[in-house]
């Protein structure tokens, strides 16, 4: 879609983080509408663009021939006109530990709406705190999002765990199959739950994952699966903890992660506390998916879900959907959840 009108962003509302300018740039892309960006990443330590934040602008101008000025490392301000998306095979390196999910889901939306199949590597950091984990990515995203005909698949070739990266994951996406009244409705959960748990670790002692498992056992949730996985090609130390609520129809993830100074038992009260106050809820959706699905409905006009919190990343993702397409969000909150329903103009 092509669109002169160019969208002016102030980096500093809401959140006031890099999801303002991965978002924008997504949008930016599907509309084909120019983009000015000021005071990016205004509310963090370190203002403007870092590594992380400039690899998803060299992955949005590779995938449409865009142009932009003020992508260097540092710059609060960035101007970026997308040309036509095309679909091919891309291959993007963060250069540092920074995500890898957030660089790839920076593209994928216009990826999707285009008629051909695309394929996507990106190196970098594959199991981040405060970015969603490869393990998130496959078994909750994905699938959720297939429901509006948005199909692809993903791959972890080599994890990778912050601080050092050296991660590679690799994602198919196909063209946009959306057919009839399919669309993303997830408001009711399922009925019937198993609990599982993966924990990761890299060139750590072999006692840190067998405290970890006693740990989940003796919380209150029940699980089912408890497997370990020892990565023996990573670049460095990692531990990540992952908790999937798996139903009759989706699964649900959650993660933790330890770092030098941080003990078991933090991670573990940290990522089951998510899943009780998850189950506790009676929600459809965790509050780490829903702003992942936003957009997602906003392309396909129509959509709703029920979470367990607005948290200030998905207010201000709708925010920023509004100003690129011509949507409504409206939130209802039951009891203990919140229903948030989509309505718009389709724009693929």
């Amino acid at each position: 879609m092509s669109n002169n009108q160019t969208v002016f962003i102030d980096g500093s509302v809401g959140e006031g983080g890099g999801q303002v300018l991965r978002t924008s740039l997504a949008l930016s892309c599907v509309t084909g509408r120019g983009l000015h960006i000021e005071n990016i990443r205004a509310s963090r330590p370190k203002p403007g663009l870092g590594k992380q934040h400039q690899a998803c602008v060299r992955a949005a101008c590779e995938i449409c021939n865009g142009k932009c000025q003020g992508a260097s490392l540092g710059s609060k301000t960035l101007d970026f006109q997308p040309g036509d998306v095309q679909a091919g095979r891309f291959s993007f390196d963060v250069g540092s530990a920074g995500s890898a999910s957030l660089v790839a889901q920076t593209i994928l939306p216009a990826l999707f709406v285009v008629e051909k199949p695309s394929t996507i590597k990106v190196s970098g950091g594959t199991h981040n705190p405060l970015a969603p984990p490869f393990d998130f990515l496959k078994e909750s995203f994905l699938p959720a999002v297939a429901a509006a005909g948005f199909r692809g698949s993903c791959k972890l070739i080599k994890p990778g765990f912050y601080p050092v990266g050296g991660g590679k994951m690799s994602f198919e996406v196909q063209g946009w199959q959306q057919q009839g009244n399919q669309m993303i409705n997830l408001c009711l959960p399922d009925e019937h739950l198993e609990i599982q748990a993966r924990i990761y670790t890299a060139r750590l002692p072999a006692g840190i994952p067998q405290r970890q498992e006693k740990l989940l056992l003796r919380s209150k949730l029940d699980f089912e699966i408890i497997e370990h996985i020892e990565v023996r090609d990573s670049k460095g130390p990692g531990n990540c903890v992952v908790i999937r609520v798996c139903g009759d129809r989706y699964t649900t993830v959650f993660t933790a992660f330890g770092r030098k100074g941080r003990p078991s038992h933090e991670v573990v009260r940290e990522v089951v506390r998510l899943v009780e106050d998850f189950l506790a809820s009676g929600a459809a959706v965790d509050h780490f998916l829903a702003d992942q699905l936003l957009m997602y409905m906003a392309i396909s006009k129509s959509g709703c879900f029920t979470t367990n919190e607005i948290s200030k990343h998905c207010a201000t993702n709708m925010e920023i959907i509004k100003r690129f397409l011509p949507v409504s969000f409206d939130i209802d909150q039951e009891e203990k959840t919140y229903k948030v329903l989509c309505s718009g103009a389709c724009v693929a």
